[in-house]
């Protein structure tokens, strides 16, 4: 009976587990949500693209816990799809809550790799807890788009 017992539990935290990863972005969808931005942004420009980035309601650019954000080469945030308070302020020196300074992160690989990954502790606007997160960035003229996956 307690083989039972224990073979039901493994099975509903299995199962448990899985549905809560499933409420969370993955980094294969993080790329292709910031891509989708890049790629409105060639196609339709930065003021209709950022709109579209900041529309909550847009779920091309608002998944569960994935939204897209664009910051210039100098940390001017000029899109959020989280916080539109950020956006026209400049947090190029903004730190996360163990000191790390994720935006001039994220813009010295935008500016020297042209993409990749960042990790830093960010709010989850799903939890509403700081969690870890890995950002991904891409470099795209004078900006950088980016999302990310809280882990």
């Amino acid at each position: 009976m307690k083989t039972l017992l224990g073979a039901v539990a493994l099975s509903l935290l299995a199962v448990t587990s899985s549905a809560f990863a499933a409420d969370k972005g993955s980094k294969e969808e993080a790329v292709a949500m910031v891509k989708r931005a890049v790629a409105l942004i060639k196609s339709e420009g930065k003021d209709k693209a950022f709109a579209a980035i900041s529309d909550p309601a847009n779920t091309s650019f608002h998944d569960r816990d994935l939204y897209v954000y664009v910051y210039d080469l100098n940390g001017v945030a000029l899109a959020h799809g989280n916080n539109p308070k950020m956006v026209g302020k400049p947090l190029i020196g903004l730190k996360d809550n163990e000191g790390k300074p994720m935006i001039k992160e994220m813009v010295d690989v935008a500016k020297t790799k042209g993409s990749g990954w960042v990790d830093f502790k960010w709010p989850n606007p799903v939890t509403k807890a700081v969690e870890s997160k890995s950002g991904y960035v891409e470099k795209v003229d004078d900006m950088l788009v980016g999302s990310g996956i809280y882990k």
